[in-house]
Formats: structure tokens, C-alpha cells, sequence
């Protein structure tokens, strides 16, 4: 029997709640009266579920041509920055619309099913799935950067402790972690990791980050792979490195190794078991080819308790602590899910983008990604008036390739070659910003030639 509490605060929307022995709520039954919510206004009720269409609009997975033709993104071009903004394939847009189109024409009912987890469970879910860990220690997010400010803003650090952190880190983790310093006067030491990228190695990083740890060290705010130089941290020898750090330490003096992982996220075959790292953010819209506007926060469910919730949430657990005037009772990554209303019709399609991802293959993606990228890299290092930045060992690199070209501005190289040579590449946004291109699932190995013909051009 399911009946309805009126508990959703300003929404004044009847939530579905299913009751039990006790009268409280279970997650189990909160899902099966979601799902049910969900099916009665003719929503997907399983991420998992087949992509219905495929047949019919004669996607071949296996494919890559077939893969391509997914996307309407522009053939007038070589897309070489598809990963910064991604373009979206058939398969997400459809979503999307179907969610959006519910939402426009009846949001009370599309919404009933949802409220009070905003379509989490399943998003966390398949998620979950494809970072190879638990639903409750996913925390759901509008970015990477959101993410990142939720971590370094709500850690529970204590008197002494302090933050480490790399010089080579984007703007999003030095200015969140800024802002803590600012409102708790947190340390926080920034470090080199190496002088020259082309030239840096696993283990001249791990000795720098060990040589660098002191008592006081409790956070290892690090970028997985570095956007200005395309640099792939080794993220495994690292928290090798802190394990033998940290079995000397108590659990609330752990070193946790916090990554910004948004360039390795579906560019690398990998789980957070292979990875190690304590804290991962990271967004979906990049070499996922996700909805625009979504993210996540995971975190090990042993160190998800030191992180306070900075923005209120809207899950079940959290109205029934506000009802009762006691704190909530929920996974802490539930409760750091930030409340309010989101672009849902995007969020909701999430679970369509880790669909068509795990269908092309997790492996073949990655493997397509790489071995583009070391082309690109070898080609251009061959190059007079090029000085390739990245290095060239895939074990220390991903799908990211940067450069310099002689007496060019990187946003002058930019502008000539997507002008001129209709191949785009981006600027990268540091304080000496170097020329991008990334290999994705979209290019293919036969576009390099053309690409670093244009890069020769350049005189």
C-alpha cells in the first residue's frame, strides 16, 4: 500500500510513500514508488534498458562511421575540441527531449516521481555502474567545478592541517580552495610535480608529492589529467605512496588524494578501484558526450563523512530531519547532492549517455582515443616549428595533446587554423595558455595528416 505525505515544504507536491512496519521510509521502497510514478506518465523507469530506436535508425555500435553519424555536430570541420563541450548523440538529445516535453506538459506529474530525489537513484545508479562502486557514494552535481567547491568547501579539516596542491592545477581547484583559505584561513602549499611535461615521469612525481607530505598534510588536491599540458598523473603509484603515508596515521589524519578527474572520465578505461584516489569530480558533458550541465562528486564511503554538506538537499531523508527538527539520516554523498531545482530534463538523460558509451565499448573508446593521440603527438613532434608539451608515453598521457608553435600566440594558432584550415582546436585558458587538440570517439586516425598538415602551415 503506498500513500501520500504532504513533506515537500514550498513545492506543495504529494509525494509517493510507500509505508513500512515502522512507518518510516525505506530507500528500497522510496525507489519502487518512484519507478512506479515514473511508468504511470510514460517515463524510461530503467537506465539499463535497450535503446529502443537503435534498430530503427541503423546504429551499428561497431561501427565508428555509424558512431559518427549520431551526432549532428558540424562536418565542415576537423573536430579536434569535441571534448570541451561535447556535442550531444541521438541517443542523449532523444532523452532529453522525451523528459523535457513531459516536464512541459504536465511538470507537477513529471515531477511527482522525482521530487524529493530529483531522479537521482537511477542516475546515481548508472553512474555508479560505470565508475565501478556503490550508488550511495555518489553525490550529484551540476559540474566539475561545482563539485570540486563542494569537496574543498565542506572537508572538516582540523587546527593544523593543511592542503597540498600542485602549480599546474586549472582555476577551479586553486580558487576553491582559495576560497577556503579565505573563510578559514586553511594552509594551503603549492608544489611542482615536474619542470618539463614532455619530459616528466611516474616516479619524479611520486617523489616530489612524498618528499612534499608533512604531519600537517590532510588533502591532495591534484588534477588526473592536466588540460594545459595533457600530463596524466599516476594516480595508482600515488595513492600507493599515501597508503604507506597513511597506515601510520588515524583515519581523520588520513592523506586523501582528491582528483579533479574530468579529463580522464570515459577518455580512459578505468574504475575508481584502479584509480585509488579518495575524492573524484568530475562532469559528464566532456569525452562522455553527456547532457550539459551534470556532474558528480564520489567519494570512499569511509572518508564521505568528513565532508559537511554545504547546500541543503531535497532527499527524503533530509525533509524528514527538517520535519523533525533533527539532523538527517542518509549516505553523506545523498545529503551533498546540492537540493533545489536543476535542468532535469538533462539530468535525467544521464543514464542514456553512459548507455551509448558502454555500448560502442568502454575499452574500444578508450583504446580509439589513445592511439589517435600518440599518432597526433608523434606527428607533430616531427614538426620544425613545433615544441609537442605532452608527453608521450601513454602511461603518463590521455586523450589531451598540447603545443607550442613558433611565433604563434596560441589563440592567434587558434583563430588560422579553425579560420583557414577548418580544423578546431582551442586555447587553453592559463596564464600561458598553449594550443589543444583532443582526440575523440568522432575524429578518426586518417584526419591526423590533414590536421598536422594545417599545424605546418603555420610559419
Amino acid at each position: 500500500m503506498v500513500t501520500t505525505v504532504n513533506t515537500t515544504g514550498r513545492t506543495g507536491v504529494a509525494i509517493p510513500r510507500p509505508e513500512t512496519s515502522r512507518g518510516g521510509l525505506t530507500r528500497r521502497g522510496f525507489a519502487t514508488a518512484t519507478l512506479g510514478a515514473t511508468a504511470a506518465i510514460g517515463l524510461p523507469a530503467s537506465a539499463a534498458q535497450a535503446d529502443p530506436a537503435a534498430s530503427q535508425h541503423g546504429f551499428d555500435p561497431a561501427d565508428w562511421g555509424s558512431v559518427r553519424d549520431q551526432f549532428t555536430l558540424s562536418r565542415d570541420y576537423l573536430q579536434f575540441s569535441a571534448f570541451v563541450l561535447a556535442s550531444h548523440p541521438r541517443q542523449v538529445r532523444d532523452a532529453i527531449e522525451r523528459y523535457r516535453d513531459a516536464l512541459d506538459a504536465d511538470p507537477i506529474a513529471a515531477g511527482a516521481g522525482f521530487i524529493d530525489e530529483d531522479g537521482s537513484l537511477e542516475v546515481r545508479t548508472s553512474l555508479a555502474g560505470f565508475l565501478g562502486t556503490d550508488a550511495d557514494d555518489v553525490a550529484l552535481t551540476d559540474s566539475t567545478t561545482m563539485g570540486l567547491a563542494l569537496l574543498y568547501g565542506g572537508l572538516r579539516l582540523g587546527s593544523g592541517q593543511e592542503v597540498l596542491t600542485s602549480e599546474h592545477d586549472f582555476y577551479a581547484t586553486h580558487q576553491a580552495l582559495r576560497l577556503r583559505h579565505q573563510r578559514g584561513g586553511v594552509p594551503v602549499r603549492k608544489i611542482r610535480l615536474y619542470d618539463d611535461p614532455a619530459m616528466a615521469t611516474p616516479d619524479e612525481i611520486v617523489t616530489r608529492i612524498v618528499r612534499s607530505i608533512t604531519p600537517r598534510t590532510r588533502v591532495l588536491a591534484l588534477t588526473w589529467v592536466n588540460s594545459d599540458n595533457g600530463v596524466k598523473l599516476p594516480a595508482r603509484a600515488i595513492a600507493d605512496a599515501l597508503r604507506d603515508i597513511n597506515a601510520r596515521r588515524d583515519l581523520s589524519d588520513h592523506v586523501l588524494l582528491c582528483l579533479d578527474g574530468v579529463h580522464g572520465f570515459a577518455a580512459e578505461n578505468i574504475t575508481m578501484t584502479d584509480l585509488g584516489c579518495d575524492f573524484f569530480a568530475t562532469s559528464t558533458h566532456k569525452w562522455l558526450h553527456g547532457p550539459r550541465g551534470t556532474g558528480l562528486l564520489w567519494g570512499k564511503p569511509e572518508h564521505w563523512p568528513f565532508v559537511a554538506p554545504v547546500i541543503p538537499n531535497f532527499s527524503r531523508e533530509g525533509y524528514e530531519g527538517w520535519v523533525g527538527d533533527r539532523d538527517p539520516v542518509a549516505a553523506p554523498a545523498i545529503l551533498n547532492t546540492p537540493g533545489g531545482y536543476h535542468s532535469f530534463e538533462q539530468r535525467w538523460a544521464v543514464p542514456a549517455a553512459v548507455r551509448f558509451h558502454e555500448t560502442i565499448g568502454r575499452a574500444r573508446i578508450a583504446k580509439r582515443i589513445t592511439s589517435q593521440a600518440t599518432l597526433l603527438k608523434d606527428e607533430l613532434d616531427r614538426l620544425p616549428n613545433v615544441r609537442v608539451l605532452t608527453p608521450r608515453d601513454p602511461s603518463i598521457s590521455a586523450g589531451v595533446v598540447c603545443c607550442t608553435v613558433e611565433g604563434w600566440a596560441a589563440a592567434d594558432a587558434e583563430h588560422e587554423l579553425r579560420a583557414v584550415h577548418k580544423v578546431i582546436a582551442t586555447e587553453t585558458p592559463y596564464a600561458q595558455p598553449h594550443l589543444r587538440f583532443g582526440p575523440t570517439m568522432l575524429t578518426a586516425p586518417e584526419q591526423i595528416g590533414r590536421v598536422v598538415k594545417a599545424v605546418r602551415a603555420l610559419r
